[in-house]
């Protein structure tokens, strides 16, 4: 049986910082880095890819509130604009890789599923939203959405200002149709799930699926499905070759390989940002501890020279 690897591609791998987000931007950059896939689909890998959704789902919305100011065209809720992205992204990708594979010669079906990951609607996260999406609003603005639609919003930290509105981001506990996705995997499709960290839905007391007014961190849920399905590897891009410790101290120090044991410590020290790597390194903590045997944060330029990124495991490999 071929290993299989589940991949997390990041937001800088499909839009960079300094970009606007045009559809050429986007193409450029998705194909720059799916063509560091090609190793390990040449190296036999059966392989699933995540990725995240974060500025295309704030232009969605920022959509959204143009359409309804200006044409009065309903909003669409949160589940619904994350199933958008899914879609688009993973279009792009999908039709993407197929030239990537065409100019290597390989031949492979692709699948994009939209997928849907289950919560707990009693998550904490739902009493402090933290996760903030959209457009940046005045303070009249904001107040107005928070009596008309229940918004929640915070202020800003950024020079600028302005109030922006948050979301709950509770953590995904089962993907739907996880089974589905792990046999058209291992049967050497590439399969293309759980964007943007899947369509936050979960099951009311008839046992029917509602939707949720929430974000899921694509790291988690990509872990997750890997665990799940009892995948080999684990593959976070990002854009840093390494993890750090004392990052952009004097004393920073690269950490190639790093146990249980030194992520416990490490993450309880606060070596990690909150906002950045520490979602990651706890995804990729997740993923070893629920049965994975390695998972790997690396740029997603460095994939192939396996002298790059660092490599998390439950123990030191030999």
């Amino acid at each position: 049986m071929n290993k299989l690897a589940v991949i997390a591609l990041g937001g800088n791998a499909l839009l960079r910082g300094d970009q606007i987000g045009t559809i050429e931007e986007q193409e450029q950059n998705t194909f720059d880095t799916l063509e560091n896939l090609v190793y390990l689909i040449k190296d036999g890998y059966d392989i699933i890819i995540g990725h995240g959704n974060g500025p295309q789902v704030g232009n969605i919305l920022m959509r959204n509130d143009a359409g309804e100011q200006l044409y009065n065209i309903p909003q669409m809720p949160l589940d619904i604009c994350v199933a958008d992205s899914q879609g688009g992204i993973g279009y792009m990708i999908e039709r993407t890789l197929r030239n990537v594979m065409k100019k290597h010669g390989i031949e492979k079906n692709i699948v994009t599923m939209v997928t849907s990951v289950v919560v707990d609607k009693n998550d904490p996260a739902f009493k402090d939203p933290q996760k903030r999406v959209g457009k940046i609003y005045t303070k009249e603005e904001s107040d107005k959405l928070t009596a008309n639609k229940g918004w929640e919003f915070k202020e800003e930290v950024k020079a600028d200002g302005g109030w922006r509105r948050v979301v709950p981001s509770p953590r995904p506990i089962s993907i739907m149709n996880e089974k589905i996705i792990e046999s058209l995997a291992r049967q050497g499709n590439i399969v293309i799930a759980v964007g943007g960290g899947g369509v936050p839905v979960y099951i009311d007391e008839k046992n029917d699926v509602r939707p949720s007014e929430a974000v899921i961190d694509k790291d988690l849920a990509t872990a997750l499905l890997g665990a799940r399905i009892k995948a080999d590897e684990f593959y976070i891009l990002t854009d840093v070759p390494y993890v750090y410790i004392n990052y952009k101290k004097p004393n920073q120090e690269i950490k190639e390989f790093l146990n249980k044991a030194d992520v416990e410590k490490y993450l309880a020290e606060g070596q990690f940002a909150q906002g950045s790597m520490a979602p990651k390194i706890k995804a990729c903590l997740e993923f070893i501890e629920q049965g994975g045997k390695k998972s790997v944060i690396t740029e997603a330029t460095k994939l192939e020279d396996r002298t790059y990124g660092t490599k998390i495991t439950m123990e030191y490999e030999d």
